[in-house]
Formats: C-alpha cells, sequence, structure tokens
C-alpha cells in the first residue's frame, strides 16, 4: 500500500535540504581555501565516517558478494576523484556557477542510461539534454570570457558525479540504501586516502573544525532530502530545488563579494527547467535511474 502524500511536509524537509546543502558549499568555499583540494575532500569524509558509527553494525553484517564489492570500490574511486574535483571548484569560482554547473548531474546521468544501461532516449529527453547543454554555454560564454580551470573541473564533477550514480543502479538493487550510502562513504574516504597523502598539508584545528561542519552539513541534508522524498513524489519536491540556486546567488553576494551575474542566473533556469522535465519524465515512468539534482553527496 503506498504511503499517502504529506506535500506540505516534503516542501519543508526540501527547503531544509537546499539550505544543508548550500551551507555545505558556503564552509568549503570559507573553510578549506588554504587546504589543497583533495587533503579537504579526504578529511571531509574521515570526518564524516562518525555519522556512519550507530548503522555500523549492520552494514558489517551485511552479506557482500566480490562483485558487488568491487562495484563499490569502483564507485567509490569514481566519487572521489569528483569530489576533488568539486573542492577544487568551490576554491576558484563563484558559490552561484558551481550550484548551477552541479544540476547537469542528472543529464549526465540520462545519457549515460542512454549509452550503457540500453535506455530509450525519445525526442523530448534529447531536447531537455540539448538545452540543458545550452545552459552551460551561456553560463561559459567561451569567446566572450575566459573559461577557468574551476569551470572545467565542474563539468567534469557532474561528469564523475553522473557515472557514480550509474553505478549505484544495480547496487541499488541488491542491497538496502542505508548500505549503498554507507559503503559510498567508506569507499570514497579510502579512494580519497592516496591522493590526500601526496599532497599532505596538516590542518589547523579551525580547518578540521570547518571540515566537520562541511560532514554535519551534508549528513542532515541527506537525511531531510530522504524524508522530503518519502513524504512527497518527485513532482511535488522537484520545483523546491530551484530555491538552491536563490541561496547560492544571495550568499555569494552577501559573503564573498560575488555580485549577480544574469547570464549565470539565466544559464542556471535553462539547466534547472531541462533537469526538472527530465525528472518529470522519470516519475511518470516510474523510473528510478535519474537522481533528483539535489542527491550529490558532497
Amino acid at each position: 500500500m503506498t504511503a499517502p502524500s504529506r506535500p506540505l511536509q516534503a516542501i519543508l524537509w526540501m527547503i531544509a535540504t537546499g539550505l544543508c546543502f548550500i551551507a555545505v558549499t558556503a564552509v568549503v568555499k570559507h573553510g578549506a581555501q588554504d587546504l589543497p583540494a583533495a587533503v579537504s575532500a579526504f578529511l571531509r569524509y574521515l570526518l564524516g565516517l562518525v555519522f556512519l558509527i550507530p548503522v555500523a553494525r549492520t552494514l558489517l553484517a551485511a552479506p557482500m558478494s566480490a562483485r558487488d564489492l568491487g562495484l563499490f570500490g569502483l564507485r567509490g574511486l569514481v566519487h572521489a576523484l569528483s569530489v576533488i574535483l568539486w573542492f577544487f571548484a568551490m576554491t576558484q569560482i563563484p558559490l552561484a556557477e558551481v550550484t548551477a554547473m552541479n544540476y547537469l548531474n542528472p543529464v549526465y546521468v540520462t545519457l549515460g542510461a542512454a549509452l550503457f544501461l540500453g535506455e530509450k532516449l525519445a525526442l523530448r529527453r534529447i531536447l531537455a539534454v540539448v538545452a540543458a547543454l545550452v545552459g552551460v554555454l551561456v553560463i561559459l560564454r567561451p569567446g566572450f570570457r575566459e573559461v577557468e580551470t574551476g569551470h572545467l573541473a565542474m563539468l567534469f564533477t557532474a561528469m564523475g558525479f553522473g557515472a557514480s550514480y550509474l553505478l549505484a543502479k544495480p547496487l541499488a538493487g541488491r542491497h538496502s540504501a542505508s548500505m549503498v550510502v554507507g559503503m559510498l562513504s567508506v569507499m570514497v574516504t579510502i579512494g580519497l586516502a592516496p591522493f590526500a597523502i601526496a599532497v599532505w598539508v596538516t590542518p589547523s584545528l579551525a580547518e578540521l573544525g570547518w571540515l566537520f561542519l562541511v560532514a554535519l552539513f551534508a549528513t542532515a541534508g541527506h537525511y531531510a532530502m530522504t524524508r522530503a522524498f518519502a513524504a512527497a513524489p518527485v513532482s511535488v519536491t522537484q520545483p523546491v530545488t530551484f530555491l538552491q540556486m536563490v541561496w547560492a546567488v544571495l550568499l555569494g553576494w552577501a559573503l564573498f563579494d560575488e555580485p549577480p551575474d544574469a547570464f549565470v542566473i539565466l544559464g542556471a533556469a535553462i539547466i534547472i527547467s531541462a533537469v526538472s522535465f527530465i525528472a518529470w519524465r522519470e516519475a511518470r515512468l516510474r523510473r528510478a535511474v535519474t537522481p533528483n539534482p539535489m542527491a550529490t553527496k558532497h
């Protein structure tokens, strides 16, 4: 029996989700500027393992085939590289631009599902993907301004997160959500370790505190998002994700002296519209491949 929809509750949980994830980006931008991206990412995940303690016994007791362990490891490595790029981008380009380009994740998932999982790509979905890519061009404006390394890092970040979600699909069919999320945290921490050691800089106590705060906000954001999805369908929660762009513009302007850029806002609107159409089509077809754009696990 399907649980009754609770739209207002879902909207409030989704607002909380957006605020938590924007807090993640803002804290990284403020507190991790002086650390190499790999070190910041590693410490964020290492400190975040404390939140797995309540379910550690369950995770350790769950049966695991060698094949699935390999998939978890591959997903962890792909995700680890993406997280490094995301941390780097956060220190290089404005908060609003990182947020806008982060909405590309479902677009890459849609393309990947068609290329590697044999999903049909109808004309309407192709047009949505093209529209999202147009939105990226509006943001970057190649030829009219310099495309920075942070922008390129975000393009590959979104691609890597998309690959991570595709790798999660077969695992989600055989394991619980807590196992999939928990194993991601563990494998990403392991995957980040050699990259962090290679460029190691000992963090100050203040930097450790900021990165623990990142882990706290990220965990709270994923909890709130899970509650939102449980309370109402994606057609209800999806429009609320638009607010994350609003928070990013306001926070970047207020705290980091990043005035609103009309082209970034326009490009974000195009991407969000395209992603919303993809999510709506997925909901109507009752598929579970394309994730909500808020679902990126930083």
